[in-house]
């Protein structure tokens, strides 16, 4: 049975000195894939938080009423990269002007938000959405909530962007491994073009060309 996490239950044999930022980006495999590639995160776990549920599961969460988005707890080293650094990137991996879900994933679960833990947490995110504000010219919508219980994903939904594991059937192919359908999914949601739209090629998750 999955339990709310605590840093060493979602980390195992991680850094002492680590530190953990959650937020929401959309689907979580994306979120996950995309801070999985920075350097100083050493793992990244998709989850729910924010809801009233307690230890939701998937089904529960995307057919609404439990209250929990779709989330992702990145777990870093401080020494290589630092909190707001983390946070800007964040908001130029999605749309910060869609309130009603992100790219072709609709509904409340799919919205984007930050929580924190703390002064300190909340004035480095506060200082990326001012910065991201500024240089889009417009509001973004992302909220920033304070610390809530954070909930993993059964293991089918971790590493998925990655796994070799076969799907028998999927929306995007029959007999694929896990890795292929992240793929086709991301692509077919639209979720780098529309965020080249907004941020341009130089957007730090785009696929190299």
């Amino acid at each position: 049975m999955r339990t709310a996490l605590t840093l060493a239950a979602i980390l195992m044999g991680s850094a002492a000195q680590a530190d953990t930022i959650t937020v929401a980006g959309g689907c979580f495999w994306c979120t996950e894939a995309d801070f999985e590639k920075v350097e100083g995160v050493s793992e990244a776990v998709s989850g729910f938080a924010g809801g009233t549920v307690e230890d939701p599961t998937y089904e529960q969460v995307v057919s609404g009423g439990t209250g929990h988005i779709e989330a992702v707890r990145i777990e870093f080293d401080p020494d290589i990269v630092e909190r707001r650094d983390l946070y800007d990137l964040f908001f130029r991996s999605i749309d910060p002007f869609d309130d009603g879900g992100q790219f072709c994933d609709r509904g409340y679960s799919y919205t984007t938000a930050i929580w924190v833990d703390d002064e300190e947490d909340r004035a480095a995110a506060e200082a990326a959405k001012s910065a991201a504000e500024e240089e889009l010219g417009r509001e973004i919508v992302t909220a920033i909530l304070d610390d809530a219980e954070f909930y993993a994903a059964d293991a089918y939904h971790q590493d998925y962007y990655k796994s070799q594991d076969r799907l028998a059937f999927s929306s995007v192919g029959i007999a694929v491994t896990k890795e292929t359908a992240y793929k086709r999914y991301r692509d077919r949601c639209g979720r780098d073009d529309r965020i080249r739209e907004i941020w341009g090629e130089d957007a730090p998750f785009l696929p190299s060309s």
